[in-house]
C-alpha cells in the first residue's frame, strides 16, 4: 500500500511543479493536509516560508521567477506581475532591485507585504480567474508568461512611464523594438540616449527631421535626409570605442559614399559642448539657412 503522506507530498510536487516551485496554503489544504501538517513539514524544512500563505518546496532560495510566483499568488485571484517586475520578465529591463510590483483588483482588500508592491486596477476585476486559478479569459492588457501572470508590454510600458526613470522607460522601449515585441505606445525610433539627445538638437535648431535607425544595403544608419542622400551616425565611446569599432565604422562610411551618400559623423562630446556647430554642419549640408 502507498503511504498516504507520500501519495500527497507527489502532489505537492506536482503542483508546485506548475508554479516555479510554489505553493499556497490553500492548494495544500485541498490537497489533504491540514494546518498543523502544513507546519510540521515548514518545520522540517519540506516547505519554506516565502509569504504569508505561499511556501516555497523544498528549497530556501527560489529563483527570480518563483519569487515573482509567489507574489503574484500572494496577492490572490486576479492578481498579475506588474510594473518593473513585468519587465524584466519580459526581459525589457535587468533585474531591479526593490519589492516585487503586482497590479491586483481595486477590490481586492489584500494588504500590503514585505517584499510585495501592490498597485489597483479596476479594469483587472473584468478579467475573471476560474477557481483552478488559471485565466478563463485573457483580458486587452494581461496574459500568461512562463506560466506567471503578467501585465502584457505594451500595458507593461504604459505602467512603468509612471513608476521608472525615463532612461529605463526609454531603454525598455528600445528593446521591445529590437525583440520585435508589441510595443503599443508612440515611440521615436531611437536606441540610444545619444540618438535621442542629437533629435532634440534637430528640434532646437530648427533642421529638418530625419528618418531613424533606416537600413541602406544592409547596414542601419543612424539618421537619413532621404532626399538630400545625407547620413549623421552618432558615436560614444562606449559602442564606438576600440580599433575594431573604429575600422568598422569607416569601412562604413566607404560603403555609403561609393552609394552616393554623405555621411557626418559625431561624437557624444560634440553633441553636449558644441552643439550649435553639429547643427551648422548639418544645415549646411541640408542647404537650410538660418540657423545659428
Amino acid at each position: 500500500m502507498v503511504d498516504q503522506s507520500a501519495s500527497i507530498d507527489w502532489e505537492v510536487g506536482r503542483v508546485a511543479g506548475g508554479q516555479h516551485g510554489i505553493v499556497t496554503t490553500a492548494q495544500l489544504v485541498e490537497l489533504g493536509l491540514t494546518k498543523s501538517a502544513i507546519a510540521k513539514r515548514a518545520r522540517g524544512g519540506r516547505l519554506h516560508r516565502i509569504h504569508r500563505g505561499i511556501y516555497a518546496v523544498g528549497h530556501k532560495a527560489p529563483s527570480e521567477k518563483a519569487s515573482w510566483m509567489a507574489a503574484v499568488l500572494a496577492c490572490g485571484p486576479g492578481a498579475v506581475l506588474s510594473h518593473g517586475a513585468a519587465a524584466v520578465h519580459w526581459g525589457l529591463l535587468r533585474p531591479l532591485e526593490g519589492p516585487v510590483d503586482v497590479t491586483v483588483p481595486t477590490q481586492n482588500g489584500r494588504k500590503c507585504q514585505q517584499g510585495i508592491r501592490i498597485h489597483r486596477c479596476a479594469s483587472l476585476s473584468k478579467a475573471p480567474w476560474s477557481t483552478s486559478g488559471s485565466l478563463r479569459r485573457l483580458a486587452r492588457w494581461m496574459t500568461v508568461r512562463d506560466r506567471i501572470p503578467v501585465t502584457t508590454v505594451p500595458r507593461t510600458l504604459e505602467d512603468i512611464r509612471a513608476s521608472l526613470a525615463p532612461r529605463l522607460v526609454r531603454r525598455a522601449i528600445r528593446q521591445a523594438e529590437f525583440l520585435q515585441l508589441p510595443v503599443g505606445i508612440e515611440t521615436d525610433g531611437t536606441r540610444s540616449d545619444l540618438e535621442r539627445d542629437f533629435l532634440r538638437l534637430c528640434r532646437r535648431y530648427g533642421l529638418p527631421m530625419p528618418e531613424v535607425n533606416v537600413h541602406i544595403d544592409g547596414m542601419t544608419v543612424d539618421f537619413l535626409w532621404r532626399s538630400h542622400r545625407l547620413v549623421v551616425e552618432t558615436d560614444s565611446y562606449v559602442t564606438h570605442g576600440g580599433t575594431i569599432a573604429f575600422e568598422d565604422d569607416h569601412e562604413r562610411d566607404l560603403r555609403l559614399r561609393r552609394l552616393g551618400y554623405s555621411v557626418h559623423r559625431f561624437s557624444e562630446r560634440q553633441l553636449e559642448v558644441g552643439p550649435a556647430a553639429v547643427a551648422a554642419d548639418v544645415a549646411a549640408a541640408l542647404r537650410v539657412t538660418g540657423v545659428a
